[in-house]
């Protein structure tokens, strides 16, 4: 018995030596931009990119929401469809502390499982009385202005919404109608942060970066269609070759920050596709798988990488690799991840 076990044991060290090779063979790729860089846009950290732990903010995106603020500095967003085909989104600032963002929502189960990913600071404006116990059992750092009344989770209210005008934590925009004129700023949410404990330092990404394609070596996938629902929430996003960049539509108009005017426009565009359906609950909350794995087209360079995304729990970040299982580099600067149901609802 001994001798089978000790060449049973032997075989299991080869097998293990073969995974870590080719684990250690991956995490050596000389085209992966290493050093002191920000984890969520790969530029160097400098006085103008800053490295903080990430803010991931719930921005909704009904018609009377838009344009939105904030969006064009967000280092990565996050959009899924929301109950009644609305999409909402997480985005994501790291490298950039803009001072106004909004108009800010509530959350749901699959938001806060894909901002825990990232081991955020998680802001936003309440959810649903029973999915309070999802964000205490996820154990997310959070900031909202609205906490659990049912008493079924710990989850206090922590900023003030100041009803109207501005505030001391938050704006209510009066040129908007409420529930669309929320608005936080990224510094005080920071201030709330650090005075409750969280850590300001921190966060994990799922983004590994490579230099720009030249020129001479960008596809030219020019335009990517995203049919959520309906078509006031289709997104497109047109490719520029010049600049390597993806300007963003909604709903055929380009996509603008309310105070700049300022076009969304980013370097990366990641498509996941995953288990979407209606919960069938009184209110339509969806259902929205964001573990284990799932196909994933990664357009990078005006060119596309199929392959897949996958992780184990919520508090993993998502890996992406290419059909070879190999992790897949994107370019320096924005990323738009964008989550569907299946294939049917992508164009490119």
């Amino acid at each position: 018995g001994e001798d089978e076990i000790s060449e049973t044991a032997g075989e299991t060290a080869e097998d293990t030596a073969a995974i870590v090779t080719e684990s250690t063979a991956e995490a050596f790729n000389p085209e992966e931009i290493k050093g002191n860089i920000n984890i969520l846009t790969g530029f160097e950290i400098s006085d103008t990119v800053l490295n903080g732990r990430p803010v991931a903010v719930m921005i909704e995106n009904q018609p009377a929401a838009r344009p939105q603020s904030g969006l064009t500095s967000a280092d990565t967003v996050f959009e899924v469809v929301d109950e009644g085909g609305v999409t909402r989104f997480v985005a994501f600032y790291s490298s950039k502390h803009p001072d106004l963002v909004g108009p800010v929502r509530s959350t749901r189960p699959y938001y806060a499982e894909i901002a825990a990913g990232f081991d955020p600071i998680y802001v936003f404006w309440g959810t649903a009385p029973y999915f309070y116990i999802i964000i205490e059992r996820l154990g997310i750092d959070y900031l909202s202005p609205l906490g659990d009344d049912t008493g079924a989770s710990s989850v206090s209210a922590n900023f003030i919404d100041p009803g109207s005008g501005e505030g001391a934590d938050a704006i209510r925009d009066a040129t908007r109608k409420a529930p669309h004129n929320a608005y936080i700023r990224i510094p005080r949410m920071l201030e709330i942060a650090k005075n409750q404990g969280y850590s300001l330092d921190g966060g994990k990404s799922p983004f590994h970066f490579k230099e720009d394609a030249p020129e001479n070596e960008r596809g030219d996938i020019k335009d990517i269609t995203l049919n959520f629902s309906q078509s006031t929430f289709k997104a497109e996003f047109k490719y520029d070759s010049a600049s390597n960049t993806y300007d963003r539509y909604i709903a055929g108009n380009p996509n603008t920050d309310r105070e700049t005017g300022e076009q969304i426009s980013v370097n990366n565009v990641l498509v996941l596709i995953t288990d979407i359906k209606n919960s069938g609950d009184e209110a339509g909350h969806m259902l929205v798988r964001t573990t284990q794995s799932g196909a994933g087209y990664f357009f990078v360079d005006g060119k596309v990488i199929e392959g897949t995304w996958s992780r184990l729990n919520a508090l993993d970040p998502f890996q992406f690799k290419d059909k070879d299982g190999k992790t897949v580099l994107i370019n320096r600067g924005q990323t738009w991840v964008s989550i569907i149901a299946g294939i049917e609802q992508l164009d490119y």
